[in-house]
């Protein structure tokens, strides 16, 4: 986890990154604009790749994860949600379990092949909207059925090579 730390440190320096006070009555004080926002506006930061930081007021500790979980509970309880109860569950049974870091880094992997994906596919088409992508994206049109199979290679090779590190951490050669 540190590590990760460091790496978004590294992409984003500290004067860059916006700094967000979370205070004991639970408000939100934005330290950039000297006003309290709320949790729909960090989304937005989030949604324009904004770099921040969630400080706690008193203590000063990274409250950036919590905040951000925040915002998923809060988009899963609202709309169409991502994950299934079957897979939420699933991702509970890996906290605490052996296997949890590689389970973490192998989502972190797979989600970011596929934003790479679709970012490849919203620069093959510029300015299409949210409704004309949906409706594309319900279309098995062959060049879609090609885009996955190759994530879905390059979710196979994330795995194969996970796989691989634990059996060499372990000291097993295949």
């Amino acid at each position: 986890m540190q590590k990760k730390q460091a790496a978004e440190t590294q992409a984003a320096p500290e004067d860059k990154v916006r700094i967000i006070k979370k205070y004991p009555n639970r408000r939100l004080y934005d330290t950039n604009t000297s006003s309290y926002i709320t949790l729909a506006e960090v989304k937005t930061l989030v949604l324009n790749n904004e770099p921040f930081s969630v400080r706690d007021a008193k203590t000063n500790d990274d409250l950036t994860r919590s905040i951000l979980l925040q915002i998923i509970l809060e988009e899963e309880t609202a709309g169409v949600p991502i994950f299934s109860e079957q897979m939420l569950a699933n991702i509970i049974r890996f906290y605490g379990h052996a296997m949890q870091d590689f389970m973490g880094s192998y989502l972190e992997r797979n989600l970011q092949n596929f934003m790479e994906m679709q970012k490849k596919m919203a620069e093959q088409v510029p300015g299409m909207s949210p409704e004309m992508w949906k409706q594309y994206m319900s279309v098995q049109s062959p060049m879609l059925n090609g885009m996955m199979g190759n994530y879905f290679d390059q979710s196979h090779t994330a795995l194969a090579q996970m796989q691989e590190q634990m059996l060499a951490a372990f000291g097993i050669k295949r």
